[in-house]
């Protein structure tokens, strides 16, 4: 019982200290999504089962994910934002078929 319990309590430690870390962390969405002049078939299935499912108002879905990313200390809001803004063009989308957005958290 011991045991369990000291690492219940070095557990809610380590979360307490990576809460208070995590509060002075930059943070930024990146969405990326199929450009509007690319056929998206994920998107044309799911809204060919909406129809299915009884929602005929649904004329078109497009599919898309985003990428949270947490920036570590020492970079100004300003730098942040190019190097997110970089590492989208260059590694999370393919520009020749897919648009992003970067949206920094307040």
């Amino acid at each position: 019982m011991y045991i369990i319990h000291r690492h219940a309590v070095e557990r809610h430690a380590d979360a307490v200290t990576d809460s208070a870390y995590n509060r002075s962390l930059m943070k930024a969405r990146v969405y990326v999504s199929l450009k509007t002049t690319v056929l998206d078939p994920q998107g044309q299935a799911v809204r060919a089962a909406l129809a299915g499912l009884g929602h005929a108002a649904i004329v078109e879905v497009r599919q898309g994910k985003f990428f949270d990313i947490t920036i570590a200390d020492g970079l100004s809001r300003e730098q942040a934002r190019k190097d997110v803004e970089t590492i989208a063009h260059e590694v999370l989308a393919n520009p020749v078929i897919e648009e992003y957005r970067v949206e920094m958290a307040e």
